[in-house]
């Protein structure tokens, strides 16, 4: 998702869309552990996107 449609949400929909990603990252990881990950640069893209969304919380603090 983009920064400026994750900068327009509010702390809660953050909240909520980072547990999303947490969760889609689980998944991730369980694939490559067992072999069956096919887009590798998924899980580069779900941790970048994790810190982005960590970021923008920590500023509407």
């Amino acid at each position: 998702m983009e920064l400026k449609q994750l900068r327009e949400k509010s702390a809660d929909e953050l909240k909520s869309h980072l547990l999303d990603l947490q969760k889609e990252q689980f998944a991730l990881r369980m694939q490559k552990a067992t072999g069956q990950l096919a887009k590798t640069h998924d899980v580069r893209r779900v941790r970048r996107e994790i810190a982005r969304v960590n970021m923008l919380l920590g500023d509407k603090k």
